[in-house]
Protein backbone atom coordinates (compact mmCIF):
# COMPACT_ATOMS: atom_id res chain seq x y z
CA UNK A 1 0.00 0.00 0.00
CA UNK A 2 2.88 2.36 0.64
CA UNK A 3 3.90 2.17 -2.99
CA UNK A 4 0.33 3.00 -4.09
CA UNK A 5 0.20 6.15 -1.98
CA UNK A 6 3.64 7.21 -3.17
CA UNK A 7 2.53 6.64 -6.76
CA UNK A 8 -0.56 8.77 -6.17
CA UNK A 9 1.58 11.50 -4.63
CA UNK A 10 3.98 11.42 -7.57
CA UNK A 11 1.07 11.60 -10.02
CA UNK A 12 -0.43 14.54 -8.12
CA UNK A 13 2.93 16.33 -8.10
CA UNK A 14 3.37 15.84 -11.84
CA UNK A 15 -0.21 17.00 -12.38
CA UNK A 16 0.53 20.16 -10.40
CA UNK A 17 3.64 20.76 -12.47
CA UNK A 18 1.61 20.29 -15.64
CA UNK A 19 -1.04 22.75 -14.43
CA UNK A 20 1.62 25.24 -13.41
CA UNK A 21 3.18 24.93 -16.85
CA UNK A 22 -0.20 25.47 -18.52
CA UNK A 23 -0.93 28.49 -16.35
CA UNK A 24 2.44 30.05 -17.06
CA UNK A 25 2.02 29.39 -20.79
CA UNK A 26 -1.43 31.03 -20.73
CA UNK A 27 -0.05 34.01 -18.85
CA UNK A 28 2.73 34.41 -21.38
CA UNK A 29 0.26 34.10 -24.26
CA UNK A 30 -1.97 36.72 -22.65
CA UNK A 31 0.94 39.10 -22.26
CA UNK A 32 1.92 38.54 -25.89
CA UNK A 33 -1.65 39.15 -27.02
CA UNK A 34 -1.85 42.41 -25.07
CA UNK A 35 1.47 43.52 -26.54
CA UNK A 36 0.26 42.78 -30.08
CA UNK A 37 -3.05 44.49 -29.35
CA UNK A 38 -1.32 47.66 -28.24
CA UNK A 39 0.73 47.65 -31.47
CA UNK A 40 -2.42 47.72 -33.63
CA UNK A 41 -3.91 51.04 -34.76
CA UNK A 42 -6.19 52.19 -31.97
CA UNK A 43 -4.97 49.30 -29.85
CA UNK A 44 -3.40 51.56 -27.25
CA UNK A 45 -6.79 53.19 -26.69
CA UNK A 46 -8.35 49.74 -26.29
CA UNK A 47 -5.71 48.70 -23.76
CA UNK A 48 -6.18 51.90 -21.76
CA UNK A 49 -9.96 51.39 -21.88
CA UNK A 50 -9.52 47.86 -20.52
CA UNK A 51 -7.29 49.19 -17.74
CA UNK A 52 -9.85 51.87 -16.87
CA UNK A 53 -12.57 49.24 -16.83
CA UNK A 54 -10.50 47.06 -14.50
CA UNK A 55 -9.97 49.99 -12.12
CA UNK A 56 -13.68 50.84 -12.12
CA UNK A 57 -14.62 47.22 -11.45
CA UNK A 58 -12.15 47.15 -8.55
CA UNK A 59 -13.72 50.30 -7.07
CA UNK A 60 -17.21 48.91 -7.53
CA UNK A 61 -16.31 45.62 -5.86
CA UNK A 62 -14.92 47.51 -2.85
CA UNK A 63 -18.17 49.44 -2.55
CA UNK A 64 -20.27 46.29 -2.89
CA UNK A 65 -18.28 44.58 -0.14
CA UNK A 66 -19.25 47.46 2.17
CA UNK A 67 -22.97 46.88 1.59
CA UNK A 68 -23.09 43.97 4.04
CA UNK A 69 -21.86 46.18 6.87
CA UNK A 70 -24.42 48.86 5.97
CA UNK A 71 -27.24 46.30 5.90
CA UNK A 72 -26.24 45.09 9.35
CA UNK A 73 -26.28 48.67 10.67
CA UNK A 74 -29.70 49.33 9.13
CA UNK A 75 -31.11 46.12 10.64
CA UNK A 76 -29.78 47.14 14.07
CA UNK A 77 -31.30 50.61 13.75
CA UNK A 78 -34.64 49.16 12.64
CA UNK A 79 -34.71 46.97 15.74
CA UNK A 80 -33.95 49.97 17.93
CA UNK A 81 -36.74 52.00 16.30
CA UNK A 82 -39.18 49.11 16.75
CA UNK A 83 -38.20 48.89 20.42
CA UNK A 84 -38.70 52.61 20.89
CA UNK A 85 -42.11 52.48 19.19
CA UNK A 86 -43.24 49.63 21.45
CA UNK A 87 -42.06 51.55 24.50
CA UNK A 88 -43.86 54.75 23.55
CA UNK A 89 -47.14 53.05 22.64
CA UNK A 90 -47.35 51.17 25.95
CA UNK A 91 -47.54 54.40 27.93
CA UNK A 92 -49.96 56.68 26.29
CA UNK A 93 -49.97 60.21 27.68
CA UNK A 94 -53.17 61.49 29.25
CA UNK A 95 -54.04 64.94 28.11
CA UNK A 96 -56.66 67.19 29.53
CA UNK A 97 -58.64 69.21 27.16
CA UNK A 98 -58.66 72.93 27.83
CA UNK A 99 -62.28 73.71 27.05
Amino acid sequence: MASTSSQRKAAADSSKLGQKDIVSRLAEAGEDALQRLSDLPGGQRAVSAFNDLRNRVDELSKKVRGIDALEARVAKLEKEVATLKRGSSSRSPTRKSST
